[in-house]
């Protein structure tokens, strides 16, 4: 446990110790590390990898696509549905708080695309903002991509409706723009929305899979969608350092995430809310979100103390949690928290409350 934790962290531990900062600290499952000793490999960079066909191509028949790629991160996953989609000089339109237009934006920067965030709410775009957004010709940019996410990273860990994923793409689709989804977190959002991924893929063109946050693999994301996208996909991959050579070893784990660790999300969720209802039933100067997924932002403006000192203070009191801005913190339940983590968790924020008393 202690070296997934910061410096100030990395001494042994007290028993009581939580870890909410996200759910990217889990660690393999037993029948992970088998599968990964067990894969048959390859060179995914010369004449293939086994392993890495097999994650690949579940995944897309999964989520209803043609083709998959695996790569190291859901980041670089994004990068590439972006590239593969677009030219130069071209629009990505994308809600104002997704994870792609604050925290990525590689594309940008590489290629000279513009990128236009429309605002939003609970993560979902006002569609009559991004019919306008989209408008082209005269003096406006050509849109050739629109992105939405879910579950929305930034909207503690929101889900978007079906309706409204519809809506955006037959908007889009009307006008020739390709859809891709963000989906770090899809297998927590079809959970939430009681369907299958494909259910919630069916709206968009390429999508997106983190195979390390929930379905707790330890690396790597599978990018999926047409065959035609993914071939550019590929070749893009190899200009960008994105080649893995026996990378069956990561991929058998993937695969083990994506067949097996899927329906024990609601978990996940279920103590997200025990959380939440936590915090708001102390009835203090903070308050929590309610999750839908298994994310839980804390407001402490009304505390006296910035998240900074928050995270500082709880960290001292046995629970890591994140700072989301100067005035909220970030915590989100996993593989490794149970009933008894969350009223640990409960505890510190107590405890932690009744310093400022």
């Amino acid at each position: 446990m202690a070296a997934s934790l910061p410096h100030s962290l990395q001494t042994e531990l007290p028993g009581h110790f939580v870890d909410l900062r996200s759910d990217t600290v889990t660690r393999p499952t037993d029948a992970m590390l088998e599968a990964m000793r067990a894969a048959p490999i390859g060179d995914d960079g010369l004449d293939g990898d086994p392993s890495v066909r097999q994650l690949e191509s579940t995944v897309a028949a999964r989520l209803g696509k043609d083709a998959g790629l695996f790569v190291p991160s859901c980041t670089m996953a994004n990068l590439l549905a972006v590239l593969a989609q677009t030219s130069s000089r071209e629009q990505v339109v994308l809600e104002s708080n997704a994870h792609m237009y604050t925290s990525e934006r590689g594309a940008a920067t590489f290629t000279n695309l513009f990128y236009l965030g429309v605002p939003g709410v609970d993560g979902a775009m006002d569609l009559d903002r991004l019919a306008e957004g989209v408008q082209g010709g005269g003096h406006k940019l050509k849109t050739s991509l629109v992105a939405m996410e879910t579950s929305h990273n930034n909207a503690a860990g929101a889900v978007p409706s079906l309706d409204y994923m519809r809506a955006v793409h037959a908007l889009s689709t009307e006008r020739g723009i390709a859809v891709h989804l963000d989906g770090a977190r899809l297998f927590n959002a079809a959970v939430a929305l009681g369907v299958e991924p494909a259910a919630v893929t069916q709206y968009t063109d390429t999508v997106s899979l983190c195979l390390s946050k929930g379905l707790s693999a330890p690396v790597g994301a599978v990018l999926a969608g047409p065959q035609a996208v993914l071939d550019r996909a590929r070749a893009l991959r190899r200009m960008i350092g994105g080649t893995q050579r026996q990378a069956g070893l990561m991929a058998a784990a993937g695969l083990y995430a994506v067949e097996h660790m899927g329906a024990r999300l609601t978990q996940d969720h279920a103590r997200a809310r025990l959380l939440s209802d936590g915090v708001n039933a102390m009835q203090a100067v903070i308050s929590a979100t309610v999750p839908q997924t298994n994310i839980v932002q804390i407001d402490v403006s009304r505390s006296g103390r910035d998240s900074a000192t928050w995270v500082r203070d709880l960290e001292a009191a046995g629970l890591a949690v994140r700072p989301w801005g100067a005035a909220r913190l970030r915590c989100v339940t996993h593989r490794h928290i149970d009933d008894g983590h969350i009223e640990r968790a409960l505890e510190s924020i107590r405890s932690v409350l009744a310093q400022g008393e």
